[in-house]
């Protein structure tokens, strides 16, 4: 069962960053409340998140790769149950 205060989203990006990029450090944040009644808005109040993610995977790699990572291990979710995502992505020891 998910957790009321994230709902049934939250697990599914998690799992989904976890097998792409195997992050030593990785929040999910659900801001959907942040934008209810705003565009974008679904009414599932879970249309808006933040990720925060430390990986290896992101060594050498510039903002604009580690943020195609993360869209790519998302990429079906972006084209139907995600409106806004904000990524803060960053490699060990940065």
């Amino acid at each position: 069962m998910s957790d009321p205060a994230t709902g049934p989203l939250a697990p599914i990006i998690t799992s989904r960053l976890t097998d792409a990029l195997a992050p030593s450090h990785l929040e999910v944040i659900n801001d959907s409340h942040h934008h209810s009644g705003h565009l974008g808005d679904d009414g599932t109040g879970e249309s808006h998140w933040t990720v925060i993610v430390e990986s290896g995977a992101f060594a050498g790699q510039s903002r604009v790769q580690r943020q195609r990572l993360v869209n790519r291990a998302l990429a079906d979710l972006l084209e139907s149950r995600i409106h806004a995502l904000a990524i803060k992505a960053r490699a060990p020891g940065e």
